[in-house]
């Protein structure tokens, strides 16, 4: 399996595959950042005039709960259901799903309307899109969801297989799963909780490996999430005495660095 997230990785880079993203305000330069740090080519084009269009050319596209309005969401359904006319694989992100009725509203219809290739989110979201009681703090996962966090390899099959897609849930340990095949990815750092914008980073680098890949989205989505939880590592040991401003300037750049052999060298992964 590293040779093939390793393999992953080269082609991103190779191909630089079109990313169209639907995203969060308040992290979208990030997720451009991070997206092209990876390899690939970002585009924020939210606009009901041309999301649907933008998302027929991309290699992937990206839709994201973070900063939810009203004038965006017809955009993502659109996007998402040009996407699935041209097969193109869709990562949905249902950021602080359960906080809100918009917020549950909208996840549902997405849900509902689109065919997703990969869902990611924390413990707190994926519980309540599967339909468990879940505590939400906001956009972050709750404490107590994160401290019972155990059965996040079984939730993320059963609700792989429900939905027919992978499913991705971040943590501590983050848990990939097609609902056949689980993969458990034991890299990270702490001090990715303390930035905002780390959870969309991940989707972002998630849509880059599957516009590369789009018939592997479990292979696509564990090699990102082992990309960005390896560069958390290394940013951490390069800034541990500096605060999360020069962590957060590393975090790029170690994105921005990574190849094949730190990837084999570093990963930590285990399959169920």
């Amino acid at each position: 399996m590293l040779n093939t997230y390793a393999a992953l990785l080269s082609k991103v880079r190779e191909q630089k595959p079109l990313v169209h993203h639907i995203t969060n305000y308040v992290t979208v330069n990030d997720c451009a950042n991070a997206t092209l740090g990876i390899g690939a080519s970002p585009v924020m084009a939210d606009a009901i005039g041309e999301a649907a269009d933008i998302a027929a050319i991309a290699s992937s596209v990206v839709l994201n709960m973070g900063t939810l309005n009203e004038r965006t969401i017809p955009s993502m359904v659109a996007a998402g259901k040009a996407a699935n006319e041209k097969g193109i694989p869709v990562v949905f992100d249902p950021v602080g799903a359960g906080a809100s009725k918009l917020r549950n509203e909208t996840a549902a219809r997405i849900l509902s309307d689109v065919k997703l290739s990969v869902l990611r989110g924390n413990i707190s979201e994926i519980k309540f899109v599967a339909g468990q009681q879940s505590e939400t703090k906001g956009v972050d996962a709750s404490e107590s969801d994160t401290a019972n966090a155990s059965g996040a390899g079984n939730l993320a099959k059963e609700l792989a297989q429900k939905l027919d897609c992978v499913v991705v849930i971040s943590g501590a340990v983050d848990t990939v799963s097609d609902g056949k095949k689980t993969v458990f990815v034991e890299n990270g750092q702490p001090m990715l909780g303390s930035l905002t914008g780390t959870g969309c980073m991940c989707t972002s680098l998630i849509g880059a490996f599957c516009g590369a890949m789009p018939s592997e989205p479990l292979a696509a989505a564990a090699a990102a999430m082992l990309c960005m939880s390896i560069a958390g590592e290394l940013a951490y040991g390069k800034t541990e005495q500096q605060g999360a401003g020069s962590f957060h300037m590393a975090l790029h750049n170690e994105i921005s660095l990574m190849d094949a052999g730190v990837l084999e060298r570093l990963a930590k992964i285990r399959e169920a």
